[in-house]
């Protein structure tokens, strides 16, 4: 199966007082494997609100989101969480690591949550830090890492679980300029080994490793750039 997640007319809508603010319009997309997809918008566009649909982190007011085949509709919490910690990594701007733990204890607790043995935990682990150029870092506590470095543990423990999608929002947003080339670089390998990448960013200088490119303008997501769009 190419197609990982599918928005079937989805939209979301919050109500503020007597208004109904619509934070998506209705929209229907697919993402796929082997694809580094892009959204792409100014602040308050709807950008976050697109991915917070396909990690299943909010439901729809209306339509459908399909993750690997299964409407989500008819899925339990509990089921829909399982989902989330079995099939979709995410990756935060503000990279997210507990700062107690050290970079290898980060990326084994999703495999903890998932009831892996430590022995297990950590054998993956060290392999998914290896992916990232990390393995000679794994003791080291986050703040002794750069913020690049920090970016790619985070990457690592969303890589851990071999989850089909990796959301990632704003990922580069903290970074400078060499980080970002090489978090940008490791995210794209992994679309060409088979994941489906989703970055959600405001920053143009990302296009030129995307795929794909989908633009978010008041709510629209669309794969036609808006008129008021400037590259």
């Amino acid at each position: 199966m190419k197609q990982v997640a599918e928005l079937v007319g989805a939209s979301k809508q919050y109500k503020s007082g007597d208004d109904i603010i619509t934070a998506l319009d209705r929209t229907t997309l697919s993402i796929n494997k082997n694809e580094l997809t892009l959204i792409l918008g100014p602040s308050g566009s709807g950008k976050t609100t697109l991915i917070s649909l396909l990690g299943c982190v909010i439901y729809p007011t209306e339509g459908d989101i399909i993750i690997l085949g299964k409407s989500t509709a008819e899925l339990s919490p509990n089921e829909l969480a399982k989902l989330r910690l079995e099939h979709i990594g995410f990756v935060f701007q503000n990279f997210n690591l507990i700062q107690p733990l050290n970079a290898l204890e980060n990326v084994m607790l999703p495999l903890r949550l998932m009831g892996c043995s430590r022995i297990e935990a950590r054998e993956r682990a060290c392999e998914a830090l290896a992916k990232v150029g990390l393995q000679d870092r794994m003791n080291n506590l986050p703040k002794m890492l750069s913020g690049g470095q920090q970016q790619r543990v985070a990457i690592a423990r969303a890589l851990v679980t071999d989850p089909s999608m990796i959301l990632c929002d704003e990922p580069t947003a903290a970074l400078d300029k060499d980080s970002i080339s090489r978090v940008m670089d490791e995210l794209r390998l992994l679309s060409q080994k088979g994941k489906a990448i989703v970055i959600v960013t405001h920053d143009e200088r990302l296009r030129e490793y995307a795929d794909r490119v989908i633009y978010v303008s008041n709510g629209i997501a669309t794969e036609t750039p808006p008129e008021d769009h400037i590259v």
